[in-house]
């Protein structure tokens, strides 16, 4: 299961959410509000060690290998 980041329309919080799938919707914490998936963000190994920045568009890199 993904931890992604997400940012509230409505309030603006930045927030992380642990979902099932990355289609998942998640609601802001604070004011219940459908949030939007940010691109940007650190990206982890199954380790738990910090690999990299990820803009999001994986045909400008080599992917999260």
């Amino acid at each position: 299961m993904p931890i992604l980041q997400y940012k509230c329309p409505s309030c603006g919080k930045i927030f992380d959410e642990l979902v099932k799938n990355y289609g998942d919707e998640a609601l802001c914490p604070d004011c219940k509000t459908a949030a939007v998936r940010l691109w940007c963000g650190t990206m982890y190994s199954a380790t738990g060690k910090t690999v990299k920045k990820c803009s999001g568009h994986c045909s400008a890199c080599s992917g999260c290998k």
